[in-house]
């Protein structure tokens, strides 16, 4: 299907959704650029920097125990007025244990806990294989069991939602589910990029939404965006700060004009990043995917 088709669709089906401008909010490392732990000074610059930039008061993390990222960025959020989705990572038993012990310590504080937007239980574990999807939904209800009152999901590929991998996991009720979805991993011209971007965005939510039967669980973009200078090329897929600038405000500003929530990939660089090898078996540099430097320098505007 084409964005052109399902984009009335998704219209029609959720109109509760597309009433307003959205909600943009970054995905943030726990890590300094020389691989260290970032500690609540850290954060509190880092949303500083994000806060002035782009008016955001949002963003994701990915893991609760690794640096201490629970109890270190909860306090700086509270500072500086921001909401914070906390990631749990379950793909072992040993990981999902130690974010959970983590994540009760640190909202045990009722300051810490008044900043939480949601958890999310997983980033791409059904995309990877490293879970079945009922596996993965007896931790996000594990955690829901233990976090009551706090909204709980997950992140995974915009294609696990849409091919039916997550079905169990829709149908349970989950609350969140946010779909990653990158143009440029799909090797897309920048001239398509936008098209592709949104396409397969609505291809999930319109999945999410027929077999959960109503528009009540959120879906978000969990993750997109587009690799600046000294990034790798993607098959057609071209790396570079202007391409980067010009998805950002096609693609990224569309979806928020549309009323869709989208977390963009990634807040600053992480230079401590080692090369990854992508779908194509080639290594791929991930150390400059950043809207900011390392050292929080805006590399192209972040206002739509």
């Amino acid at each position: 299907m084409r964005y052109s088709v399902i984009l009335p669709l998704v219209l029609a089906a959720a109109p509760l959704t597309v009433s307003g401008a959205g909600t943009l909010g970054f995905a943030l490392g726990d890590k300094k650029t020389d691989g260290s732990c970032k500690f609540t000074s850290d954060y509190e610059s880092d949303f500083d920097a994000l806060k002035a930039a782009s008016g955001t008061s949002l963003v994701r993390t990915y893991s609760s125990s690794e640096c201490n990222t629970a109890q270190q960025i909860l306090p700086a959020a509270a500072s500086k007025g921001f909401k914070v989705v906390l990631g749990v990572w379950p793909d072992t038993d040993s990981a999902y244990n130690a974010d959970k012990s983590a994540l009760q310590s640190a909202l045990s504080n009722s300051g810490n806990a008044a900043v939480v937007y949601a958890i999310t239980v997983g980033s791409e574990a059904l995309y990877r294989g490293s879970l079945t999807a009922p596996a993965l939904l007896t931790k996000i209800q594990d955690m829901q069991a233990t976090f009551p009152d706090i909204k709980i999901g997950t992140a995974d590929s915009w294609n696990k939602y849409q091919d039916g991998t997550a079905d169990p996991i829709i149908k349970a009720g989950v609350k969140l589910l946010l779909a990653n979805a990158f143009s440029y991993w799909q090797a897309q011209e920048l001239s398509n990029s936008t098209h592709s971007y949104l396409d397969d965005y609505f291809q999930a939510m319109t999945h999410i939404q027929t077999v959960a039967g109503n528009t009540d669980t959120e879906v978000w973009t969990g993750e997109t965006g587009w690799p600046t200078t000294g990034g790798s090329n993607y098959g057609a897929a071209i790396a570079g700060t202007q391409n980067a600038a010009s998805f950002f405000h096609k693609g990224v500003c569309s979806a928020l004009t549309w009323g869709f929530n989208v977390f963009v990939f990634e807040a600053f660089d992480e230079p401590w990043k080692p090369a990854s090898v992508g779908d194509d078996g080639k290594s791929a540099d991930e150390t400059h995917w950043g809207v900011m430097t390392g050292d929080r320098q805006v590399k192209f505007p972040l206002k739509c």
